[in-house]
């Protein structure tokens, strides 16, 4: 695999001295932290997430910020602290998470997961992109602004959380409950990669999400199919039959009014999609399909990140088993996900899917629908002064003007600081983009761990220079 790029940086004299001083206490902090097996979905490390939750806490307050609390959610805590001294300057709300994936299979791991080694400019370890190395670059660019300044450029409120990977089951209810102490002008949420290659990229979109389990019964038992087939119905017939009406051929959705709050892509967007370098052949090769398949007037990554969808995740129903059986089977099942993006509800959408599946379902079988969870999409425009102030911060520090992406999938955070503190997000993230993520052998650049602790400090004082509103 290629070296990391390098790339030029604008010095700040004074914290570039500080840093250079404090680089092998950094290292070996970065490794610390990775060291405490944090799996927030394994009950057995409950304790240790706690550890972890107690380390980043005292790391916080060793920086210099202040109110430090391992703030008790029910679950695992979430760790607060903020510093509040810069009269007149924005506030920001800053995010980031402390759990981990579990590490199986763990024999196909170059070396123990727990214990982080640096291999060829790369940090070797569970959690070392995913999200410990943007817990410490938050720090350490506290750090270093409070040890060579003595003050903040703008006012932080940090939030580390450590339920991330197992669905911040607790996450919503603590932010409900501290909706007055968490107020700022809009947040940062530092849990996201660069681009393939290792660009420099701002995510400025994530979908949202709606999904829903479709269940169809027709007789009380499976039934002969030759003594009955021809006068009943066949619910797996009849959710096929359901399945085909909800998309057309070309990929689009047919649901009446499914695209109406679709918030159209603008020339810049258009522009940014087409500035991401995507060979399509290697990509195709890549995922192992004959063909490319997709929403006819958009490229794959438009596709993928500023297009709503819906999908068969599962289906199931009948006999399965070896040999044949001739029955109609008396019950057929489907999960069902609809990706979305800018503007759409997750509520109005589940209406108006249900309400188009009660037009198409035949009456001669009943169904239901169980609505298994939901998340709301987020988009922070190219030309918010937020976004353009990030923009500069990586251009000043990387070298290289950003590009900017939007990730098909969902972080709900996102969503969940949108609708219950009302805060836009810039999602500043510095992973490289095949870091492994979840996978054995998860790693991050040394190089991005540096040069992004002095993105972040370069991206206060930009953040300093925005209207407070």
């Amino acid at each position: 695999m290629a070296d990391a790029p390098t790339h030029a940086v604008v010095r700040d004299d004074a914290l570039e001295q500080y840093l250079d001083r404090t680089a092998g206490r950094r290292l070996e902090a970065y490794k610390d932290l990775l060291r405490i097996p944090s799996i927030s979905g394994i009950p057995a490390h409950a304790p240790d997430c706690r550890a972890a939750a107690e380390f980043v806490a005292a790391d916080l307050r060793a920086a210099g910020m202040g109110h430090v609390d391992v703030s008790e959610t029910g679950g695992h805590p979430v760790v607060y602290a903020d510093w509040l001294h810069a009269a007149g300057k924005p506030t920001v709300l800053v995010y980031a998470h402390y759990d981990v994936q579990p590490v199986d299979p763990v024999e196909l791991w170059d070396s123990p997961p727990f214990e982080p080694v640096v291999k060829q400019g790369r940090m070797l370890a569970r959690g070392s992109s995913d999200d410990k190395a943007h817990v410490q670059m938050h720090a350490r660019a506290i750090e270093a602004l409070l040890a060579t300044r003595h003050s903040l450029p703008v006012n932080l409120k940090v939030i580390v959380e450590g339920e991330e990977e197992s669905s911040s089951v607790h996450l919503d209810a603590w932010l409900e409950a501290n909706r007055e102490r968490l107020a700022a002008d809009f947040a940062v949420i530092s849990d996201t990669s660069f681009f393939e290659g290792n660009l420099p990229a701002i995510t400025i979109a994530l979908r949202g999400l709606v999904y829903f389990q479709l269940d169809l019964t027709g007789s009380r038992l499976d039934l002969h199919s030759g003594v009955y087939g021809g006068a009943v119905d066949n619910p797996a017939n009849a959710l096929c039959q359901i399945v085909a009406a909800l998309k057309g051929p070309d990929g689009r959705v047919k649901v009446p009014g499914f695209y109406d709050d679709v918030a159209e892509l603008t020339a810049l967007d258009r522009q940014a999609f087409a500035a991401l370098p995507l060979d399509l052949e290697a990509y195709r090769e890549g995922i192992g399909v004959p063909a490319l398949f997709g929403e006819p007037g958009f490229s794959v990554l438009e596709q993928l990140g500023a297009r709503p969808t819906l999908d068969v995740n599962g289906i199931w129903g009948g006999f399965e088993g070896e040999g044949p059986k001739t029955i109609i089977p008396a019950h057929a099942h489907a999960k069902i996900s609809c990706r979305l993006v800018a503007n759409q509800d997750p509520e109005r959408i589940f209406g108006l899917v249900a309400d188009y599946i009660a037009q198409v379902a035949p009456e001669s079988i009943r169904y239901s629908i169980q609505r298994l969870g939901d998340g709301r999409p987020s988009l922070m425009p190219i030309d918010h002064p937020a976004t353009q102030a990030a923009a500069r911060a990586i251009e000043s520090t990387f070298g290289v003007a950003p590009l900017y992406t939007r990730e098909g999938g969902s972080v709900p955070v996102c969503a969940s600081f949108e609708s219950i503190l009302g805060l836009s997000a810039v999602l500043l993230g510095f992973a490289p983009a095949d870091g492994q993520f979840h996978a054995p052998n998860e790693w991050m650049w040394i190089s991005n761990f540096e040069t992004g602790i002095r993105t972040i400090a370069r991206y206060w004082d930009e953040v300093a220079g925005l209207e407070h509103k």
